[in-house]
C-alpha cells in the first residue's frame, strides 16, 4: 500500500539480522532478453514482492512509496504454504523459520464456554501434505524481510516521499505510461504495477469508473501480548506451549488468537460490529471499549484481554471483483489490495499478493520486445483473478459462518464441525466438503495451499502461452486487453 505508518512497529532483531539464504535463481535462471523499466506504486507487502520478482528478472524497477521512510504496522499475519514456498524460494526459509511460528492446529470454541467444537491439525501435516510449511508472523517482521529482498535485488531504486497523484497510461503520450508525484515532477516507464493499498488512486484510472470499497459492517481490535505475562498463570499456558490458531465464534463477533515472534508474543484479532471506526492500520482503539464488547467471552479470554494496554482499530473493508485489472492500454496493472481486497476471515490477503509478484515476474523474465506487454499482462490478469475472486468469496463465507447468533443454525454449524473434529481424531476421516470448518475440507486446501505461482504460469506457457506471446511481438498492432 502507498501509506506506511509514520510510527511503524519495530521489527524483531531475528527479521532484521538472519541472512537471506543463497538459492537457485528464480524462473530456471531465465532472465528477460528486453530489460523493461518498471515502476512500482506502494511498498507495502505486495509492492515489496513484486519489485524483487520483476528485478530477479532483469527489469530495472523503481519502487514509488509516499511514507518519508520504510516501515509496517499491524500485528499477527498467516503465511500459508502457497505463499511460504515461494519465500522458502527467494531465500527466506532460514528467517521464517527463526521468528516465526508453526501453529500445530486450527481449533474452534464456544465463546461463552470455551468447549471446542472444531479441530483441524496442521503442523507436520503441511510440508507433506502441500509441499511447504504454515506460519504465523508478525507483519513487521514480514514486511522487514520482503524490504531487505526488494533491496538486495539488482537494478532496484526505491523512492521515498514519492506520493503518486496520477497515472498517464496510454505509452503513446510523450513515451508514457507515466505518472506524476505529488511534487509535479513526471517519471516516464515502460510498464506501471499499482500495488498502492485498498485506497488505490490508480484502480479508478485503470477500471475507468469508482469502485470504491465498502464497509463489511465489520472491524477489527488488534493487539498482541507478551507471553511471558501468559506461560505464569496454568489456564493459559496451553495456549504457548501448543501453539495453535484459536478461535472462539460468538454473535456478531469472534476472536482469532495465535503466538508469533518464536512464541514471544501472543496475537489476537477481535472482529466486531463497526460503530464508525475508520479504515487504517494506525487507528488507536479503547481497550476499555474492547473488553466490554466482548465480556461475556470465557474466563480465559477475560484474562488475556486484561493484559491488552493498547490496541489498533481497522474498518474492515470490501470491494466487489473488478472487470479488470490491466487498462486498455496494456501498460498499467493493479497488483494486491488494489485490486482484491481480502477480508481477514481466512487470512489469505498477504498470500494472492505475493502469488500476484511471482506470477508476475515470471511471465516478465518472457518478455523479448514491448509488443508482448500487453499480452503478458492479460496473461496475468487471466491467471490471477479467477483465483483472487474465489478467495474473496471464500472468505466472505466465514464472515456469516462464524457470527451466527445462537439458535438452530449455529447449532446446526457446531454439529457439523464437531462430526469432522470426531472423526480427525479418531482417525476415520469422512468427506468434510463443505464444512463449515473450511480449513476441514481437504479438497479446498489443497486448492489454496497446494497452489505453486511458477507452476501456473509454466502450464499457461506450455498450453499456448508462448504461441500467444509470440505472435504478439510480431503483430505490428497494438494487443489491447479485454474488458
Amino acid at each position: 500500500m502507498q501509506s506506511s505508518s509514520p510510527h511503524p512497529h519495530p521489527p524483531s532483531q531475528i527479521a532484521a539480522e538472519v541472512p537471506i539464504e543463497e538459492v537457485a535463481p528464480l524462473y530456471d535462471g531465465r532472465r528477460a532478453a528486453l530489460s523493461l523499466n518498471i515502476i512500482v506504486v506502494g511498498a507495502g507487502l505486495g509492492g515489496l514482492a513484486a519489485t524483487h520478482s520483476l528485478a530477479q528478472a532483469g527489469h530495472r524497477v523503481t519502487l514509488l512509496e509516499s511514507a518519508a521512510r520504510l516501515g509496517d504496522v499491524g500485528a499477527g499475519i498467516q503465511v500459508s504454504p502457497n505463499q511460504s514456498r515461494l519465500l522458502i524460494r527467494w531465500g527466506l526459509g532460514p528467517a521464517l523459520a527463526a521468528t516465526a511460528v508453526q501453529p500445530e492446529a486450527i481449533v474452534f470454541r464456544r465463546y461463552n464456554t470455551g468447549e471446542r467444537v472444531g479441530y483441524s491439525h496442521w503442523g507436520s501435516d503441511m510440508i507433506p501434505e502441500h509441499g511447504a510449511p504454515y506460519y504465523h508472523i508478525h507483519r513487521a517482521d514480514y514486511h522487514t524481510l520482503l524490504h531487505r529482498l526488494a533491496l538486495a535485488a539488482p537494478g532496484v531504486h526505491v523512492r521515498l516521499g514519492a506520493t503518486v497523484r496520477d497515472v498517464q497510461p496510454d505509452p503513446a503520450v510523450r513515451g508514457g505510461p507515466s505518472v506524476t508525484l505529488a511534487s509535479g515532477e513526471v517519471i516516464y516507464a515502460d510498464v506501471v504495477i499499482a500495488a498502492d493499498g485498498v485506497k488505490s488512486v490508480i484502480q479508478k484510472i485503470v477500471t475507468g469508473r469508482d469502485d470504491n470499497p465498502t464497509p463489511t459492517g465489520d472491524a477489527a481490535y488488534r493487539a498482541t501480548i507478551p507471553t511471558d505475562l501468559m506461560i505464569r498463570d496454568p489456564e493459559l499456558r496451553p495456549f504457548i506451549e501448543t501453539p495453535e490458531m484459536t478461535g472462539w465464534m460468538a454473535p456478531g463477533r469472534h476472536l482469532m488468537a495465535y503466538c508469533i515472534r518464536a512464541k514471544k508474543e501472543y496475537n489476537m484479532v477481535l472482529l466486531h460490529p463497526d460503530d464508525g471506526s475508520v479504515e487504517s492500520w494506525t487507528q488507536e482503539g479503547s481497550g476499555d471499549k474492547m473488553r466490554a464488547e466482548f465480556a461475556d467471552f470465557e474466563p480465559r479470554v477475560q484474562k488475556l484481554l486484561s493484559f491488552v494496554k493498547s490496541t489498533l482499530k481497522w474498518r474492515l473493508m470490501d470491494r466487489a471483483p473488478l472487470p479488470t485489472w490491466v487498462h486498455p492500454e496494456g501498460r498499467v496493472a493493479l497488483l494486491g489490495d488494489a485490486c482484491h481486497p481480502m477480508l481477514p476471515y481466512r487470512a489469505q490477503g498477504a498470500a494472492m499478493a505475493i502469488e500476484d509478484a511471482a506470477v508476475l515476474g515470471d511471465l516478465f523474465s518472457r518478455v523479448s520486445s514491448l509488443k508482448q506487454v500487453p499480452a503478458l499482462l492479460q496473461a496475468y490478469q487471466d491467471l490471477r483473478l479467477p483465483r483472487a475472486t474465489a478467495t474473496q468469496q471464500s472468505s466472505r463465507l466465514n464472515q456469516k459462518i462464524f457470527h451466527l447468533d445462537d439458535g438452530p443454525e449455529q447449532r446446526a454449524r457446531d454439529a457439523a464441525m464437531r462430526a469432522a473434529m470426531a472423526a480427525e481424531l479418531e482417525g476415520k476421516p469422512i468427506s468434510a466438503h463443505g464444512n463449515p470448518n473450511q480449513w476441514a475440507d481437504r479438497a479446498k486446501n489443497r486448492t489454496q495451499f497446494s497452489y505453486d505461482a511458477y507452476v501456473a504460469v509454466e502450464r499457461w506457457w506450455v498450453n499456448g502461452g508462448r504461441k500467444q506471446i509470440e505472435r504478439a511481438a510480431r503483430d505490428e498492432t497494438p494487443v489491447r486487453t479485454r474488458l
